[in-house]
């Protein structure tokens, strides 16, 4: 088994004991070890690998301007940004295969920093005092950021934080060994969707698409899928998307907890990633089912998918808020952009006579989106529903089109 060497970091002015003991289990099973310190008064028993000064450095920074700050909150974000460059930095250069960062919320804070300055495939992982909590935006979390709860860890070693740190280093050691980094080796397709109870297109796609020579990767559209999705395209991981689920730009146009942020739908348009856009579930706002219906949503029909989501139906007033905001994402494309419009419906539950048909709601989405649908994006309007073969024969031969231009390359 080849040794991996993980970078541990943290304050080890404070966490001294804790960091040392982290990387003693993954000496001890085989692994080596890398150490920054991210502290800014203290200092550790044993100098680290990469000293506070080395990391505030990378940053564009001294010490001293982390000290003098004379704030906790400044010089902490001192540290981050030396501390995520210089990490990048040491990855780059095939110095570390994984991290391991240890701390509070400060710690945490600057730890994401540290884990989002990493391409997607090294493995990262947070021990933190407040992992799982809603302090945590999704738009801090990279797509394959692991968090593990530092349970009775505030001060101190004891059997319960053991626990846990040691699986954390087992975890990371484990994962920097077994780890199948994307290759690249064929183009990939980024796609949207939900479950095949609703949305079925993919079943049909993703054979085509692998055929034609893609790999395709579908991100299940509930607030963190998005927030993935969004990520990689703005990295340049697609060679094309197709975000046939942007519901989670309703999500957060109605104050739904269930969001990728207020930048979904946008971040292959201005990478000038060619996309095609369906609106597959833009009737439906998500939200956490063991919370209260968003205000601005209270009173509308409400269908419970099960004890942690629910959804709520829109009003077609809603629908043509959605259509312009989707309007002006579509606006900020700068490469090819088509806007499919299946007329017949948008989810398997909206056909005619199904438990959530709302023809009103359907045209009133659809008049808008007519409207709101910038110049720069070809639209189709699709005399089909999106679960019917038409919407994915419509789609792959956008696909064929932009493969005959040489827009886009298979493998």
């Amino acid at each position: 088994m080849t040794d991996r060497t993980v970078l541990v970091v943290g304050t080890y002015d404070t966490k001294d004991d804790e960091l040392t003991y982290i990387a003693g289990v993954i000496r001890a099973q085989g692994g080596a070890v890398r150490t920054m310190d991210v502290s800014v008064l203290g200092d550790p028993r044993t100098p680290a690998d990469h000293s506070k000064h080395e990391v505030a450095a990378a940053g564009g920074h001294d010490i001293a301007d982390a000290i003098d700050a004379g704030d906790e909150n400044v010089a902490m974000q001192i540290m981050a940004k030396g501390a995520a460059a210089l990490a990048a930095r040491l990855c780059a250069a095939g110095e570390i295969d994984a991290v391991l960062a240890l701390g509070g919320t400060m710690g945490t804070d600057l730890a994401l920093d540290v884990c989002a300055a990493l391409p997607l495939g090294v493995p990262k992982y947070v021990v933190s005092t407040v992992a799982f909590s809603p302090l945590i935006p999704p738009d801090r979390l990279p797509a394959d950021i692991q968090m593990i709860l530092w349970a009775g860890g505030l001060y101190g070693l004891n059997e319960v934080c053991r626990a846990a740190l040691s699986q954390a280093a087992g975890a990371v050691l484990g994962a920097a060994r077994a780890v199948e980094k994307p290759r690249r080796a064929r183009p990939l397709i980024g796609m949207t969707s939900f479950g095949k109870t609703v949305l079925r297109y993919m079943v049909a796609l993703k054979p085509e698409l692998e055929a034609r020579g893609f790999d395709v990767a579908v991100f299940h559209a509930t607030g963190m899928g998005g927030r993935a999705f969004e990520s990689l395209a703005a990295e340049g991981a697609f060679a094309a998307v197709m975000d046939f689920a942007p519901q989670e730009v309703g999500n957060h146009l109605m104050g739904s907890a269930i969001s990728a942020g207020p930048d979904r739908m946008t971040a292959a348009g201005r990478a000038g990633v060619p996309q095609i856009v369906a609106p597959g579930c833009y009737d439906l706002v998500d939200f956490v089912g063991w919370q209260d219906v968003p205000p601005k949503l209270a009173g509308q029909e409400v269908h419970a998918h099960n004890r942690l989501l629910s959804s709520v139906m829109m009003t077609p007033d809603q629908r043509r808020e959605m259509a312009r905001a989707m309007g002006a994402k579509l606006a900020l494309a700068t490469g090819p952009s088509v806007l499919i419009l299946p007329e017949h419906g948008c989810n398997e539950w909206d056909r005619p006579g199904g438990p959530l048909s709302d023809p009103e709601g359907l045209a009133a989405y659809l008049d808008e989106m007519r409207a709101a649908c910038p110049p720069t994006t070809r639209r189709i309007d699709l005399d089909a529903h999106i679960n019917d073969a038409a919407f994915s024969d419509a789609a792959l031969a956008v696909l064929d089109g932009w493969i005959a231009e040489g827009i886009v390359s298979p493998g």
